[in-house]
């Protein structure tokens, strides 16, 4: 069974998140030898408040060089949202590359964009996540596969064979093996194909750079732990969260979290290489979020302002929330040994 997305994001809290990826992209820029054109390419871009930070801060700070070099693109498959993206990103659409803080901004599917084309970075932020992902299920010593039919005009769920000899490797690949002992009969999980494919095709494009995936989700031991007996899929409806997909058909937010081990292991076959995993708190913190959180003392805001501003970052590197979603960097051709700044160790 395929079971895909139709939700509170760091962007949603303000222009930190963005600003402080931004520091991060100038900085690959810089170790890529500052390419002409340098591409940015953002996956899933929702309603397009990521990007709009993004290319705030980049007028702002960015050297003229940088804006000159820089190609903005954004991948997004659902035309309401790239409505939504184009009326708020709608004063970057009259580019002109002779005017003075503009820069290139597009939209363009994965057709239009030629293998080993792009050296700069893709990213996405929530992305991989909202994938459809295939539900299996321990019967026995075997792998099963859980699908849906229609019996007296009500969905059921029907546990039969794997639909694909992929999930069987799948399982391989990450070295975990549901037929053991600790695994408890009618243990279920979810196995995201979609994602490995999606790789697959990102790493197809890129010529030489970073692909940045920022996403809630474990390494393959914590995802498939034994206890974790009914996996990580979960719905939201109207800012509640249950656990049954069949409900609200068509107006729930369906979800499962990342495997981030998958991504690197199927990425090491893409030609990708992983430099850095860590979580999203201390990637923020490495790239000065601390020092945002020490800027609320030096009497430059007024007292709401304050209490605000705190708690949207707090909530930024909350370890129980949006500071525990992981952060995956791979790259392509890429030798140079220097490191990213938000895999340093920050100064408290």
């Amino acid at each position: 069974m395929v079971l895909r997305e139709i939700f509170f994001t760091a962007s949603s809290l303000g222009q930190d998140f963005g600003q402080l990826l931004g520091v991060q992209l100038q900085q690959m820029w810089h170790i890529l030898g500052c390419p002409n054109p340098f591409y940015l390419v953002e996956m899933g871009a929702g309603n397009g408040e990521l990007a709009q930070d993004l290319l705030n801060y980049f007028q702002s700070n960015a050297h003229q060089s940088f804006l000159e070099a820089l190609q903005y693109i954004i991948i997004e498959r659902s035309p309401n949202l790239v409505k939504q993206q184009q009326e708020r990103l709608k004063s970057w659409l009259n580019f002109d590359r002779g005017r003075q803080g503009t820069v290139d901004l597009k939209w363009q599917s994965w057709s239009d964009i030629n293998p080993e084309s792009i050296e700069g970075c893709f990213f996405s932020n929530e992305l991989v996540d909202a994938f459809p992902v295939h539900l299996v299920q321990k019967e026995g010593q075997q792998l099963k596969e859980v699908y849906l039919s229609i019996r007296d005009h009500k969905l059921t769920e029907i546990i039969d064979d794997i639909s694909s000899e992929n999930l069987t490797q799948y399982f391989e690949r990450i070295g975990v093996d549901l037929s053991q002992q600790q695994y408890p009969q009618g243990y279920r999980t979810e196995v995201n194909l979609q994602a490995l494919d999606w790789l697959e095709t990102v790493a197809s494009k890129l010529k030489r750079g970073y692909i940045l995936t920022i996403d809630y989700g474990y390494s393959a031991e914590k995802y498939y732990r034994p206890s974790r007996h009914q996996g990580t899929l979960q719905c939201y409806y109207q800012h509640r969260r249950h656990n049954n997909p069949y409900a609200n058909l068509g107006y729930q937010d369906i979800t499962a979290h990342v495997n981030f081990t998958a991504l690197e292991l199927y990425g090491e076959l893409y030609n990708l290489h992983q430099i850095g995993f860590t979580q999203q708190g201390l990637f923020l913190m490495a790239l000065g979020l601390g020092d945002r959180l020490n800027e609320l003392s030096s009497g430059k805001f007024s007292l709401p302002e304050i209490f605000k501003r705190r708690d949207a970052l707090h909530q930024l590197i909350e370890p129980t929330g949006l500071g525990g979603y992981g952060v995956l960097i791979q790259v392509k051709n890429l030798t140079q040994s220097d490191s990213l700044k938000g895999f340093a160790v920050p100064d408290y």
